[in-house]
């Protein structure tokens, strides 16, 4: 199992060159966590619990000011 995100600020739509945390790790199916602290004048923190199974992952945080999404990517 592997696991990768990026980070989209959708409110200005700016990211770092890649805009991605290419691979976060690998490891065995299960329960992980991901923790992020976007620059968000509302959020200071935004935790994910995810049940994963065999395969890679991808989990994109998207942020605005005032609001955020996720969803399973490809």
């Amino acid at each position: 199992m592997t696991l990768s995100t990026h980070v989209l600020d959708t409110g200005l739509g700016v990211t770092d060159a890649d805009g991605r945390v290419a691979e976060l790790g690998s490891g065995e199916p299960g329960t992980y966590r991901l923790v992020f602290h976007p620059p968000s004048p509302f959020f200071s923190r935004v935790e994910l619990e995810l049940q994963l199974a065999d395969g890679h992952h991808h989990v994109p945080l998207l942020v605005s000011p005032y609001a955020c999404a996720t969803y399973r990517g490809s």
